[in-house]
């Protein structure tokens, strides 16, 4: 079998709008012999987003480490998902080299159970501090245009697309026609996010910032005009940290108390149809629900996260809590049907062996 001619490599890099040995940046060129590594046009070839179906089964996770065995993916494809969300910490570079960012996006994109999802299933999603590239970081982070880039090509994001033209990696997207719409609403909590205050005397992780910023005026603005002028009857609101749980001592949008009290005001007074909040970061899964004043169903947040490993340790306070704290390796699943215009959404947390740990029924 004939090897492909440079030129054809390069024209088909620029079809797929990539830059010449993007697909590895590990690799090195080796100019003498002439030798560059195959392309892998299936797990790169550009795959936009098609809005016009809306999912009745979407799959999410976070907490993805390439640096152990990706066993989870067989039991995801299990379920068929027409969606996956990413929820961050997709690969846990932690490198503010962008070439060894985009190496560990290559490894995951070309992991054969991850490429069977990719083939029949859409992408969307965020990062989290380890793919951002700086565990816990922020707005000072000197790499997060890169770090936003790799995510940007990791996800497929057309490159005339507004996202990439904007500050920030978040997104949204509406699924569906008529009355059984989904809008899929995903913020970006570590670009504009302000630091952490690390408590001093040490009692406890963090003190609470309560003039620190998460999510920035222009996203501020972008979400509230996503909320107020959604059509959908069912709104899927992500973010890479939770919202509701508030009595751990981890990162959460409970350490910037105003900021917390912000969103779910802004929830409160836009009442987006039937809206519920996915979340990763934790490294064990649970729901958590609360009944906001001025909105007219409760809300629910549901995390997953671990995909690859979980914390260590016991169960913790979580007074929103519904049912258990699951220690386990998980992903979620949403398995949506309608009743009329109404969503009855079935909130899974699954396993290895596509174990259902828990499942919670919301009929709205």
């Amino acid at each position: 079998m004939k090897k492909a001619p440079l030129f054809a490599v390069v024209k088909l890099c620029t079809l797929l709008s990539l830059p010449l040995f993007a697909q590895d940046p590990t690799a090195k060129e080796t100019p003498k012999s002439g030798v560059i590594e195959a392309i892998d046009v299936e797990a790169f070839a550009p795959k936009p987003i098609d809005t016009t179906v809306a999912p009745t089964i979407i799959a999410f996770g976070s907490c993805n480490k390439m640096s152990m065995p990706q066993t989870m993916w067989q039991h995801v494809n299990a379920n068929n998902p027409q969606l996956w969300v990413w929820l961050g910490d997709i690969i846990y570079a932690d490198t503010s080299d962008m070439r060894a960012l985009a190496a560990h996006y290559k490894k995951l994109k070309t992991t054969p159970d991850y490429k069977k999802m990719r083939a029949k299933t859409q992408i969307i999603g965020v990062y989290d501090d380890h793919d951002y590239g700086l565990n816990d970081g922020c707005s000072d982070y000197p790499m997060k245009k890169g770090a936003k880039k790799c995510l940007m090509d990791f996800l497929d994001v057309p490159m005339n697309s507004v996202i990439r033209k904007r500050e920030g990696a978040y997104s949204s997207y509406t699924f569906g026609k008529g009355a059984q719409r989904i809008k899929v609403i995903v913020m970006d909590t570590r670009y504009f996010r302000d630091p952490l205050v690390k408590d001093p005397t040490k009692q406890r992780r963090y003190i609470p910032n309560m003039e620190g910023e998460v999510l920035g005026e222009a996203q501020w603005k972008w979400l509230e005009n996503e909320l107020r002028s959604s059509t959908a009857n069912l709104n899927i609101l992500c973010s890479s940290v939770q919202v509701i749980a508030d009595d751990h001592p981890h990162e959460k949008w409970g350490n910037f108390p105003n900021q917390r009290k912000k969103l779910l005001a802004l929830i409160s007074s836009t009442k987006p149809k039937n809206l519920l909040i996915l979340s990763g970061d934790r490294h064990m899964a649970e729901v958590s629900k609360m009944q906001l004043e001025g909105l007219p169903y409760p809300l629910y947040d549901f995390t997953s996260s671990g995909m690859t490993h979980i914390r260590s340790g016991t169960e913790e306070v979580n007074r929103y809590r519904v049912g258990d704290m699951i220690l386990k390796k998980n992903f979620g699943v949403l398995k949506i049907s309608w009743n009329g215009d109404k969503p009855i959404v079935a909130l899974q947390a699954r396993g290895q062996l596509n174990e259902l740990f828990q499942e919670v029924v919301v009929r709205y």
